[in-house]
């Protein structure tokens, strides 16, 4: 067990601790680890790091919630198809049944949060199946 602060506060012990933590399916732990952080860019870095490691694990919540901050503090078109993709990934999951539909009112949130042309038509697909599937999302 790692006992030093000054070990247990330097960017590089947290983003390997964060890649331990999603590639274990712990991604919550790893997004906690962000939360924690002053803003900074080694911070930043580290949102990233969630951003994409969530994606390529399929851990498509929280990969979500970081492509989200990640494009509100800085407008990288590639933020935004990061975000888009999470999105319809965890939308996906809840189809299938591996997310609990309730999800799907954070997603369209997370949406909400875009100013790019082709979020009206995301939300209205996703609306469209809460209704068809009787999810309430408002």
């Amino acid at each position: 067990m790692i006992q030093s602060e000054k070990v247990k506060a330097d960017y590089i012990y947290l983003g390997w601790l964060a890649r331990c933590y999603i590639m274990n399916r712990k991604p919550r732990l790893a997004w906690e680890l962000y939360l924690k952080q002053e803003t900074s860019s080694e911070s930043f870095s580290l949102l990233q790091l969630i951003a994409n490691d969530c994606y390529k694990m399929g851990q498509f919540y929280y990969s979500a919630k970081a492509f989200d901050v990640l494009e509100r503090l800085d407008p990288n078109p590639e933020y935004w198809e990061g975000k888009r993709g999470a999105c319809i990934g965890l939308f996906q999951q809840i189809i299938a049944g591996h997310e609990p539909r309730e999800t799907l009112r954070e997603i369209l949130a997370i949406l909400r949060n875009t100013g790019n042309a082709q979020v009206e038509y995301i939300i209205r697909i996703m609306k469209k199946w809460a209704k068809d599937n009787r999810v309430s999302v408002t």
